[in-house]
């Protein structure tokens, strides 16, 4: 804009113009922008990383290269953002002085923890100049300053030769988007809020959690009950296949119920190490607020698991007095109903207190179609379990079937503390650890007579007691 030969340009120094990013697109392109495509596409939050990995892969692959510019928005597009077609627009006065366009700056990264421990650096808004065959624009929007909440989409517009091209390259990055998304096969958690460590936004964030290694011969429970469980589980996940083409239904649900410290959680762990292929989302203490999100995230990361342990919280008897979680119930159950039938997504619920349930949920096929009790262990499980809890120790126990009956009514539980006090007191003795008799003596005396029946309730054995006198009656 000029009034007499006097270009407005004038008014600002040299040094501090800033710099034309419509000029760089010109001269990337080869020809006016303006007579260019461009196709917008919007990417959920949560979403981020898996985008990232995307646009990184097609943008240095197949010959390709390409330079990122980072976008300081003027003022007025930092309340709106900023689009490419705003980028590519002549330039307005109030450009010149920070109030329109936006104009080049640095690029902004945010490291987003990813499975592992590792670290992923996201742009946070830039501008690809991409070279190869065709020459592409991507412009990856910075947030609005009016998304105070962080959970607007993220907005990718691409500019190309024309709309086929540009819509192509948007669905390559869908394409890698699903092909390398690191939540499959993962154990996560929704919790509430945003964190660089996972995606956020809509209403819950994606953590991920270690997936322990348990074998199967660590889950110790009487004859067959495993079996069973593996039945209604693993196996039909292994033949998903050819129980789908026979019109037979994926969706399940198993209810593990039974006294503290008799291995549910051990169990669901399990079957969780156990199909590894299998997305597990694990839904407890305040995660059980955000269950239609986690039921979201088992849909669209399926084959899964869902695991909510102590389900009694969120699912008592609605005639009950006192039950302020009904909402929390029907959430659970019409995300449960509304699951389609060819859908793999199993539900391992756990419970200390069956018999509050609200029966809707426990006695109705298709939300649970099995439940199995985890009892408390007998002698032969008992014994077991000490072999079981006794490795990496050298044990020196004159008749082990004394603790093996002293320990009627304990839980697996139990026991494992039990060991792990014995090898304590054992170990003043010297290394490596030997576990004799007199220290599973002082370790149970610990646990049953000084600990009280309040350290018996907390390791779920209230049950178990002796007579100190009869331990050394062999």
């Amino acid at each position: 804009m000029t009034f007499s030969g006097f270009n407005m340009k004038d008014l600002v120094p040299a040094n501090l113009l800033p710099k034309d990013l419509r000029t760089k697109i010109y001269e990337h392109m080869g020809k006016d922008p303006a007579t260019l495509s461009i196709v917008t596409e919007q990417f959920d939050r949560y979403n981020q990383a898996n985008l990232q990995i995307a646009i990184d892969e097609l943008t240095t692959k197949d010959g390709r290269t390409c330079s990122i510019l980072g976008i300081q928005g003027g003022f007025l597009n930092n309340l709106t953002g900023t689009s490419l077609a705003d980028l590519v627009a002549s330039q307005s006065v109030a450009s010149f002085v920070g109030l329109g366009g936006a104009k080049e700056g640095t690029v902004q990264y945010l490291n987003m923890e990813l499975d592992g421990g590792k670290k992923l650096a996201c742009v946070q808004g830039g501008l690809y100049l991409i070279n190869g065959n065709p020459k592409l624009v991507l412009l990856l929007r910075q947030g609005s300053m009016m998304d105070f909440a962080n959970a607007a989409p993220i907005v990718v517009d691409v500019m190309a030769e024309n709309r086929a091209t540009a819509e192509k390259f948007i669905k390559d990055i869908q394409r890698l988007m699903g092909k390398n998304n690191i939540y499959r096969g993962k154990m996560l958690s929704v919790i509430e809020g945003s964190a660089s460590s996972v995606g956020s936004g809509g209403g819950g964030t994606l953590k991920f959690h270690t997936v322990p290694v348990i074998t199967r011969e660590q889950i110790i429970l009487p004859e067959g009950l495993l079996k069973r469980i593996e039945r209604q589980t693993t196996e039909v996940g292994k033949y998903s296949e050819a129980l789908k083409n026979a019109g037979r239904k994926l969706k399940r649900g198993i209810l593990l119920h039974g006294k503290p410290g008799t291995g549910k959680t051990m169990t669901a762990m399990y079957l969780a190490s156990a199909m590894r292929e299998r997305t597990v989302l694990l839904v407890t203490g305040r995660g059980q607020g955000l269950i239609s999100r986690t039921c979201f995230f088992a849909r669209w990361l399926a084959p899964s698991m869902v695991i909510i342990e102590d389900v009694d919280l969120i699912a008592e008897d609605r005639s009950q007095q006192g039950n302020c979680n009904q909402h929390l119930l029907l959430e659970l159950m019409n995300e449960m109903d509304g699951l389609s039938d060819d859908v793999d997504v199993l539900f391992v619920l756990t419970t200390n207190r069956p018999e509050i349930l609200e029966p809707a949920l426990a006695a109705r096929p298709g939300r649970i179609d099995q439940a199995y009790e985890v009892p408390l262990p007998d002698a032969e499980c008992r014994k077991r379990l000490f072999e079981v809890y006794s490795k990496g120790l050298t044990v020196k126990v004159d008749n082990m079937d004394v603790f093996i009956k002293r320990t009627a009514g304990a839980s697996g539980a139990f026991i494992g503390e039990l060991m792990r006090k014995a090898a304590l007191f054992a170990a003043p003795d010297g290394d490596p650890i030997v576990v004799s008799d007199r220290h599973l003596d002082e370790a149970m005396h610990e646990m049953v007579v000084a600990g009280g029946s309040l350290t018996k309730s907390l390791l779920g054995s209230k049950d178990i007691g002796f007579v100190p006198s009869e331990l050394s009656t062999r």
